[in-house]
C-alpha cells in the first residue's frame, strides 16, 4: 500500500450492549459497493443480541451520509477505517466486509498502519484478494445512473424504467435505487438524484477491482473467515490460493446464495 491517505470521518451507526460497552471487543461492519450502513441496520442489531458487544456499521467514503472524496481507493478506504477506529478508541475488533467492504476489509488487515491491539477477527464476504475487471453490470450501473440523472426523472418508476435494460432482477434495482433522492429546485418541482458521487465512482471501477497488495508482499495471521455464494463465482479455484497466501489461517464457509443474496437483507 503506498503511504498513507488523508483520512475522512466516516459517518456511522452504533449499536450498544446493555451493559454500555462501546469500545471493547466491538463488531465492525463495512459495505460493498452501492451500498450503505443502513443495509445492515438488520443483522447489526441481530448481532448485538446474540454477541453482547457494541456494534458499528460504516459508510464508507463516496457512499450513504459519508464525504464525497478522492482517490477512491483501497488504501484511502482503509485509511478512513483506520482512522475511525483510533478517533472512537476501538480495540480487539472484529471486521466483517462484503463485496468492496470486504478487499477494504482486508486491505486494513494488511496495512503496516495496523495497530497490534486492534484486529483479532476477519470475516471477508464473496470477495477475494485478487486484481481484475469488475463484472461489466458495474459499468451499466453507472452509466444507468448518469442517464437517470440527466433525464431529470421525478418518480421512482421512472428510474426503475430506465434502470431495467442494465438490471434484469427487480431486487437488485430497488437495491440500487436505495441511492435515489429527491432533490427540491423550488417549492413546486423536484427531481431525483443520487445520493453517491456517480463521476467519481465510474472513474474508480478501475481501482475497485484491484487489489493493492500482492501475494507474499504482507500476510494477517489472524483467525480469518471466507465465505463464498455457492452461485457467485467472486470466490473461485483461481484466487483461493491467492487468499490463502495473504491469510495462511483461513477458512472458508459455503452458503447457498449468489454474491448479491450472500446476505439476502442487503437487497
Amino acid at each position: 500500500m503506498s503511504s498513507r491517505s488523508t483520512p475522512i470521518d466516516l459517518e456511522y451507526d452504533k449499536f450498544v450492549p446493555p451493559d454500555g460497552n462501546e469500545t471493547e471487543k466491538p463488531l465492525v461492519i463495512l459495505h460493498g459497493l452501492f451500498g450503505m450502513k443502513r443495509n445492515w441496520l438488520s443483522l447489526a442489531k441481530a448481532f448485538l443480541r446474540d454477541l453482547k458487544r457494541p456494534v458499528y456499521t460504516l459508510d464508507l467514503r463516496n457512499h450513504g451520509a459519508s464525504p464525497h472524496a478522492e482517490p477512491m481507493t483501497y488504501d484511502a478506504m482503509a485509511t478512513d477505517v483506520l482512522h475511525f477506529c483510533e478517533k472512537y478508541s476501538l480495540r480487539d475488533i472484529s471486521l466483517l466486509g462484503h463485496s468492496m467492504g470486504g478487499k477494504v476489509a482486508m486491505t486494513v488487515a494488511l496495512s503496516p498502519e495496523l495497530p497490534d491491539d486492534l484486529l483479532t477477527h476477519l470475516i471477508v464476504a464473496d470477495i477475494a484478494p485478487s486484481k481484475g475487471a469488475l463484472s461489466p453490470e458495474f459499468q451499466g450501473y453507472v452509466d444507468a445512473m448518469k442517464k437517470i440523472e440527466s433525464s431529470g426523472v421525478t418518480t421512482r418508476q421512472e428510474a426503475q424504467h430506465i434502470l431495467a435494460p442494465y438490471e434484469p432482477d427487480a431486487m437488485t434495482r430497488a437495491f440500487l435505487l436505495t441511492n435515489l433522492l429527491p432533490q427540491a429546485h423550488d417549492h413546486h418541482h423536484h427531481s431525483l438524484r443520487f445520493r453517491i458521487p456517480i463521476d467519481v465512482i465510474g472513474n474508480a471501477i478501475g481501482d475497485i477491482g484491484g487489489f493493492p497488495y500482492e501475494p507474499g508482499e504482507r500476510t494477517w495471521e489472524g483467525p480469518t473467515l471466507f465465505i463464498k455464494g455457492d452461485r457467485s463465482r467472486y470466490i473461485n479455484n483461481r484466487n483461493i490460493p491467492i487468499a490463502k497466501e495473504f491469510f495462511p489461517a483461513m477458512v472458508l464457509e459455503h452458503l447457498d446464495a449468489s454474491h448479491w443474496g450472500t446476505f439476502p437483507f442487503l437487497l
